[in-house]
């Protein structure tokens, strides 16, 4: 009797122990039904309480974000193989706001457009995150730019400088070096404290492992992350990855530190953008691009910026990439984010085919704030350049039907020749400020009128080498300096002429 005692007091214990777990378990979750599936978009019945941005669980580990919010149904975009998705399925509200992994863990790192990696060096040991959607921080919590970030480029640090916390634009036709000036601009941050990320939207997968080789080639991947949507991911990776690009940059700029970010480029996350508002039904305006597809770049380029002291002093510069057809930067996409930058890099393929590199035009290429943020000492020798160079294109295109020029329009096509020739650099062999002021000085105060065209590259070659093995005294000068004043111009005056005297033409 006792045994059966027992044996009641253990199964009603169990029966309870059951129930209390059964209890534990019950799931309650907001879930519908997939009415429509397919080229990277959902139509989900049943959520009628989603959020825009909202996270969905569609089967198969797919994840998906509310893009649209209709009387009926929800339009999403899914992260993932729109294969692994049928109408019918369950999917559930997650009650998150899309985020990204965020944090030091990301240096060094190739990721695709929602964070994971895909570099084959392993998982990212993080565990803080950011929302990818953010608002810009509002005027109060900015400075004005009053730093220069330095690209290496003789070219832009002289004539189209770049602050930290500008929105800087680089426009012009395919392959004619637009990528090359962010290359250059992320491997002269080396051993530098600014952290660069790069977000490739819309390449060929070929084209970015050469690119990420060339950074590690170089030793910038120390200092950078990579974020890759490429032409083969669908539509939905290709927009979403500048925001969470601009996520991670966020993630520094809010710990007082400065970061770079380089959209390369936002014309193919236009396309992918107007491919899903398509497919989600939106109605189609101009060129049929929805109507919001200003504020797809605005609510992006508006996050980069340099922030008030009180809020850390950080700072998100952003160079987005454009691309034009022909040369015509009179287009829909162009104009846009023209007028959202604070100037544009513009880049023609006329130049570039001419052997000029980096083909900058410096009559439509203009910098808005980014003068106030550069080098004093720049800003002395170089101030007249730009509009030099403007000049001698318009006497140049003149002189070509003029048999007799005066003696001045000569010397002016001279000194112009000259300088376009010594404003030519090769790739990913970016120039320190100070090696960049002696050559430029040594151009614009005529030092190099009398040299053979042909022997600029030469001169220019021979004169760093000189200066490096004799000047580095003066080169610590001028940085520490920051500014030309009488002194330092005899000091560099005598630098150019003594080289000068043992250099063969």
């Amino acid at each position: 009797m006792a045994i059966e005692q027992i044996k009641t007091a253990e199964i009603s214990e169990l029966l309870r122990k059951q129930i209390t777990d059964f209890e534990k378990k019950v799931d309650v979750s907001e879930i519908g039904v997939t009415t429509y599936v397919g080229d990277g978009v959902a139509k989900i019945y049943g959520l009628d309480n989603a959020m825009s941005s909202e996270l969905l669980e569609f089967p198969n580990n797919v994840v998906g974000m509310v893009l649209n919010l209709e009387e009926d149904a929800v339009g999403a975009v899914l992260f993932g193989e729109d294969k692994l998705v049928k109408e019918g399925d369950i999917v559930k509200r997650t009650g998150k706001i899309m985020v990204t992994p965020v944090g030091e863990a990301m240096i060094g790192r190739v990721v695709d457009a929602i964070g994971r990696p895909i570099d084959g060096k392993g998982p990212i040991h993080t565990t803080e995150t950011r929302k990818v959607e953010v608002v810009a921080p509002g005027i109060i919590k900015r400075q004005p730019v009053s730093a220069p970030l330095q690209t290496g480029l003789k070219a832009i640090d002289a004539m189209i400088p770049i602050g930290r916390g500008q929105r800087e634009l680089i426009i012009g036709d395919r392959q004619i070096g637009k990528t090359a000036i962010l290359i250059d601009t992320i491997i002269n941050q080396k051993g530098g404290d600014v952290i660069c990320i790069y977000c490739s939207v819309g390449q060929r997968r070929p084209a970015v492992v050469r690119l990420v080789n060339t950074l590690e080639k170089y030793g910038a991947m120390e200092h950078t992350i990579v974020v890759v949507a490429t032409a083969s991911e669908p539509a939905p990776m290709q927009y979403i990855a500048p925001y969470v690009a601009c996520a991670m940059g966020e993630y520094f700029r809010d710990k007082g530190r400065d970061a770079f970010i380089g959209y390369d480029d936002l014309t193919k996350q236009a396309y992918a953008y107007r491919q899903l508002s398509l497919l989600l039904r939106r109605p189609p305006a101009r060129e049929a691009y929805p109507g919001d597809v200003f504020y797809l770049h605005s609510r992006l380029l508006e996050r980069a910026c340099k922030l008030s002291n009180e809020e850390g002093g950080g700072s998100l510069t952003a160079i987005p990439v454009i691309e034009t057809q022909a040369g015509d930067i009179s287009g829909y996409i162009p104009t846009n984010v023209i007028s959202i930058t604070d100037g544009q890099i513009f880049l023609e393929s006329e130049l570039f085919y001419g052997g000029v590199r980096p083909a900058i035009n410096v009559g439509l290429s203009v910098s808005r704030v980014g003068g106030a943020a550069q080098i004093k000492a720049m800003k002395q020798i170089a101030g007249m350049l730009r509009l030099d160079l403007a000049q001698y294109r318009e006497l140049a295109a003149f002189a070509q039907f003029a048999s007799d020029l005066d003696k001045a329009t000569r010397l002016q096509l001279e000194r112009g020749i000259r300088m376009v020739e010594l404003l030519k650099q090769d790739e990913c062999v970016p120039m320190p400020a100070d090696e960049q002021i002696m050559l430029i000085f040594a151009g614009t105060q005529g030092f190099l009128d009398d040299v053979p065209i042909e022997a600029i590259k030469a001169f220019e070659e021979g004169f760093l080498r000189y200066i490096r093995a004799e000047k580095q005294d003066l080169k610590k000068e001028i940085m520490a300096k920051k500014t030309i004043d009488d002194d330092m111009r005899n000091k560099i005056t005598e630098a150019v002429t003594t080289f000068k005297k043992t250099f063969q033409p």
